[in-house]
């Protein structure tokens, strides 16, 4: 998975028109509706902290976790807020208990680039919930990458810094190779450029809710865009809302999921 490096530089700057407002009252109704209204919830893949923090507000408890210690940094420098950070690869999340609601936005477990790796978060998330607790999470679509970001390039200029974004779609693996480039400007005035290569996959939907069944959980609810939507064949993001439906489950084999198997005796001491 790629850790984000300089780009937790200027990751706010250019992600300022994402919805986070929108988005938090989405995943609190969610939340409170399965009377979720307080405790312990981890924002997973929480980068620079943007949701971690509104949901702070709302009266949670708050952990995040993100592979990257640069976007984590970005997150500590905002005032202290009594947010735990964590620096963790959600493929090996390891928690000393269970918390009420798992969120992950801004396509983040899009990064996750195989399915059998896929299937390992859902378990994980699956083993830190609380009984019945929540995992609320959105994907970018396959008519997303293949229709609107798939070679395509992207530019946009602010007042001190301003990118290109070059994608690559595809279609045999299903996944899409993005360049980003940064201008940034110095305390000098000169520019200085610098750059990252991205990876994400798409998955068609019944992949997912295979994976999510594989994991113990059971799925509550789809929404398409900003979570007000029913998904559509030209929906770009969909939202997943799922719930912890008991620690040990089967594959399509019959077979108890390893992972929770050999997690039985620390998932109990949780409960």
């Amino acid at each position: 998975m790629e850790a984000y490096g300089r780009f937790a530089e200027v990751y706010d700057t250019f992600m300022d028109e994402v919805p986070y407002e929108e988005w938090c009252d989405f995943i609190c109704g969610i939340l409170r509706e399965h009377g979720i209204r307080d405790g312990l919830v981890l924002d997973l893949a929480c980068g620079t902290g943007a949701m971690t923090r509104l949901l702070k507000m709302r009266g949670y408890d708050m952990i995040g976790v993100d592979v990257s210690g640069e976007m984590l940094q970005a997150a500590r420098d905002h005032e202290d807020e009594g947010i735990l950070y964590l620096q963790q690869d959600m493929r090996e999340l390891e928690l000393y208990g269970t918390v009420r609601a798992v969120v992950c936005v801004c396509d983040s477990i899009n990064y996750i680039l195989k399915e059998e790796e896929l299937e390992r978060v859902f378990s994980l998330v699956n083993n830190y919930l609380d009984p019945n607790g929540i995992f609320i999470f959105d994907m970018n679509t396959v008519y997303k990458y293949r229709e609107i970001l798939g070679d395509s390039v992207f530019c946009e200029n602010r007042e001190r810094e301003c990118f290109t974004w070059e994608n690559w779609f595809d279609e045999e693996s299903f996944i899409n190779e993005y360049a980003l480039n940064f201008f940034v400007q110095t305390p000098g005035g000169l520019y200085e450029r610098f750059e990252e290569v991205h990876y994400q996959r798409a998955y068609e939907m019944e992949t997912v809710l295979r994976r999510i069944r594989n994991a113990g959980m059971k799925l509550l609810m789809l929404r398409g865009g900003d979570g007000r939507d029913q998904p559509g064949k030209d929906c770009e993001r969909v939202w997943f809302v799922t719930q912890e439906h008991g620690k040990f489950c089967s594959d399509n084999d019959g077979e108890s999921n390893p992972l929770l198997r050999n997690n039985k005796n620390r998932i109990l001491s949780f409960m």
